[in-house]
């Protein structure tokens, strides 16, 4: 209701408010190409002007600044001697420091209302015109040479107007002929290799952009094959249409390089550079210019120099360097050192120099390099509030050594502890900070590959090959079931591209142990709930597993695994009611799963596809894959080795039953640049986790759930599914999970930004020991289960991080029967509010 009233009150404000006599208020700028409105944005965004930014339709931002008033400082001043005693008054009641002020808090908001609203656009002719050029030459870059753009301005109100851009194209010019011009042999001989990779071929439209990619592509080509002084400058292009029809001639022109002394230039052939020597310096610093070097270190074909005494290992140095003595120059190589040394996280951003050496035609590369500071100390501190606490402090340490053994290999310690106040606790009288959790964690950076074998034929250096070795332990005290974890991950990381990484787990291992198993039904109420639902209303249950309070009989807690055990013996019970008896079994087998201890040995691989070019860039893709399997190995030695199964036939490690199972995941993220501030962004997730072998199921850390902050907005986290189940479970999960969302970013003003979104999905049981009616997926059937939300959000962006609120509603909701699950809670109060940090994907 305030979103209309608000609305309301500003499509009744006068829009023209600011608009002066014989000016027009820009209310649309369409651009017609023979005759058709056009919606392309990158069209579009040729204009110089456009109507001013609307939300819902409304020019919300217009109508702040109309609320802006023009001269308010005159007027303030005007205000003060309206009356001759006013400003004496108020300087002798507030002090003229006050009254000062006062103005300053007047004119503050008032320049806020001008920074945050936006300005009318006011048609001008001159901006019109240059609106004209952009689009002529817009047409004439993408081989338009006979275009012909035009304006007409229309009144449609008092004050207002729209502009209509007309484009008549006519027939695009297309590449004929392609000749070549070049003045070096080397050059030639080194074109003619790459020709075939030519982006200016023979019967293409012609397009500059086109042009532009030939030479940035000529340029590279060059420079890594040796043409130290080869730039983009020696390349032209000359394009003929005369006597042509619709066709344009091309002759490519490379020219020799200029030579400039002081008072001549000369043109002489270009020449191949090979690299003679390479120098590292490891203590590059400002103080240190001048000095002459204390110790020194030739390895490979490497020279290693330092001011003071040498603090790492030759090998770890020139593993990350890939310019080497011998070589050929290769401008890439200089790119690719760059990369490795920076992932190193020892050296500042390095500085590398070539030094042509004037006897022959060979370069001295020399390699600066400032090492950061050995140690780095972290801290953070946080207070938070969840659905088991009223206020949780946790605060951590961490502890950075870099070059830890000479090899440039980072060891990080950190350290967490927190402490909180459960829910349960705080309405009893016990003590207040009843929940605790501590936990510590050891990683180990090597910047190479730690194999027993030569990796490099498979892997090579420039694709900073690196290992991670980490050693974690937390344990908790009453929270959920009390929960100890170990695990130790042997990973690889390296970059084949700009835009890709590649992970590899050769060895992940995580023991999990539950404390306090029978603390289950005090965690999960809900199973509890309905078992008790059962115990008192259905089944005759013995007085003993009954307690009466306040008149009601209830099921006693602590009785409930033996009540269990009495229904799922019962076979005439399983003959006469079997739902209930079916929910019993449910709620055991949900038990037994949740509580049993998980012991998993896993080996994975991850894929990750990024295009974007920047933080800014909003015009990407991403894609991301990534396959695991865990017990494989265990399970086939314990075969071999003729181990003995335990009663449920699964193999054991440490009286553990080890996990087995196969899990993929697949991840794609698209965004669209829409011109001004607008971003359409898409997002698709599918994942899978397969149990088999000495496993029924997948263990809880390894399984999927559906809704939160990042997932379905219109239910919160583990609240959706599995399938259309209508589960009461605190933390529904599953082995399968599909889902997919839309959002559309706008500016609404200054950094304040909003969205519309719809996010789609759900959770199912597959292949598994799970039989809940409903939570199965029973193949393209149960794609009438996902579960539809949409909404809206706003967003503040401060810069180094987006604090984000999503208000999503249910939509299409599968725990309803069929035929009636639209909009069934579509209102602000069954709504899910979600506050976050940065965008959702």
């Amino acid at each position: 209701m305030l979103t209309l009233v608000l609305i309301g009150t500003f499509t009744s404000c006068n829009v023209v408010k600011r608009v002066g006599e014989n000016q027009f208020l820009l209310t649309d700028a369409a651009i017609e190409i023979d005759g058709k409105k056009t919606n392309r944005e990158e069209i579009n965004n040729l204009l110089y002007q456009r109507r001013n930014t609307r939300v819902l339709g409304v020019p919300l931002r217009l109508h702040i600044y109309n609320l802006a008033r023009p001269n308010r400082d005159s007027l303030f001043e005007a205000w003060l001697d309206k009356n001759p005693k006013k400003r004496a008054r108020m300087n002798r009641r507030y002090s003229k420091k006050q009254v000062d002020k006062l103005k300053e808090s007047a004119l503050g908001f008032n320049n806020w209302l001008k920074n945050t609203g936006e300005p009318p656009t006011i048609i001008d002719s001159v901006r019109t015109n240059k609106s004209v050029q952009n689009l002529k030459d817009y047409y004439f870059i993408n081989g338009w040479f006979d275009r012909e753009v035009s304006y007409k301005l229309d009144t449609v109100a008092n004050k207002r107007a729209k502009l209509t851009y007309s484009v008549a194209p006519g027939e695009p010019y297309f590449i004929d002929s392609v000749s070549v011009n070049i003045a070096s042999n080397l050059i030639d001989s080194l074109y003619t290799l790459s020709k075939d990779k030519s982006l200016i071929k023979s019967g293409q439209q012609f397009k500059v952009l086109d042009f532009e990619k030939e030479r940035e592509r000529l340029n590279d080509d060059f420079r890594n094959l040796g043409v130290f002084h080869f730039s983009e400058d020696y390349i032209e292009f000359e394009n003929d249409t005369i006597g042509k029809n619709k066709k344009v001639d091309v002759a490519v022109q490379i020219k020799n390089r200029i030579i400039r002394n002081e008072d001549s230039t000369a043109r002489v052939p270009f020449k191949m550079y090979n690299i003679r020597d390479v120098n590292i310096i490891t203590d590059d610093a400002f103080e240190n210019r001048g000095k002459t070097f204390s110790d020194s270190i030739s390895y490979e074909n490497y020279k290693i120099w330092s001011y003071g005494k040498m603090r790492y290992k030759a090998k770890a140095l020139t593993d990350a360097i890939l310019i080497s003595k011998g070589k050929i120059f290769r401008d890439i190589d200089r790119t690719y050192t760059f990369r490795y040394l920076n992932e190193l996280q020892t050296f500042k951003y390095p500085n590398i120099e070539y030094v042509e050496n004037e006897e022959d035609t060979t370069l001295t590369a020399n390699i600066y390099l400032s090492p950061r500071k050995k140690f780095g100390l972290g801290f953070d501190f946080n207070i938070s509030q969840s659905n088991i606490q009223t206020v949780g402090l946790s605060f951590s340490t961490s502890l950075l050594t870099r070059n830890v053994f000479r090899g440039a290999e980072t060891l990080e310690i950190s350290a967490i502890g927190s402490i909180g106040a459960s829910k349960d606790g705080s309405e009893n009288d016990q003590q207040f900070f009843d929940i605790n959790e501590i936990g510590a964690n050891l990683r180990l950076t090597i910047p190479r590959f730690f194999f027993p074998i030569n990796t490099e034929k498979i892997i090579p250096k420039y694709m900073s090959p690196s290992s991670r070795v980490s050693l974690g332990f937390t344990s908790q005290a009453n929270i959920g079931l009390d929960k100890q974890t170990v695990n130790g991950i042997l990973n690889y990381r390296w970059y084949p591209s700009q835009s890709v990484t590649n992970g590899l787990d050769l060895f992940s291992a995580q023991y999990v142990r539950n404390l306090n198993p029978g603390n289950y039904f005090s965690v999960y109420q809900n199973s509890f709930n309905r078992l008790e639902d059962i115990a008192v209303d259905v089944y005759n249950t013995p007085s003993e597993f009954i307690e009466t309070v306040n008149g009601e009989d209830q099921l006693i807690q602590d009785s409930a695994d033996e009540f269990i055990d009495l229904v799922l013996a019962d076979s005439g019970f399983e003959t006469s009611n079997p739902d209930d008896y079916q929910q019993v079994n449910n709620i055991n087998e949900r038990k037994e799963r949740l509580t049993e201890n998980n012991l998993i040995f896993a080996t994975n691989f991850s894929y990750s596809k990024d295009k974007r070019e920047n933080v800014f860039d909003e015009d990407f893709s991403i894609f991301r894959f990534k396959v695991e399997f865990a017990g494989n190995l265990l399970s086939t030695i314990s075969k071999l080795i003729g181990e003995q199964q335990n009663s449920d036939d699964k193999y054991e490690l440490f009286n553990v039953a080890f996990s087995q199972y196969a899990k993929t995941e697949f991840d794609y993220i698209k965004h669209w640049d829409l011109g001004r501030q607008n971003v359409f962004a898409f997002r698709s997730f599918f994942g899978i986790a397969i149990p088999y072998g000495n496993s029924t199921s997948i263990p809880f850390a390894k399984s999927f759930f559906a809704g939160g902050t990042n997932d379905n907005r219109a239910w919160t986290a583990y609240n959706l599914g599995p399938g259309s189940s209508d589960s009461n479970d605190e933390f529904n999960e599953a082995n399968l999970k599909l889902a997919l969302s839309m959002e559309y970013r706008f500016n609404l003003f200054g950094r304040m930004n909003g969205a519309l979104f719809v996010d789609a999905g759900n959770i199912w049981n597959v292949l598994d020991d799970v039989e809940t009616p409903g939570a199965s997926f029973d193949g393209f059937g149960s794609l009438k289960d996902i579960a539809v939300g949409s909404g809206f959000g706003m967003r503040y962006d401060f810069g180094f991080f987006v604090l984000r609120g999503d208000i999503g509603f249910k939509t299409y909701d599968p725990s309803y029967q069929l035929g009636n699950r639209w909009f069934n809670e579509f209102n602000f109060a069954n709504a899910v509010y979600n506050v976050g940090i940065n965008y959702p994907f």
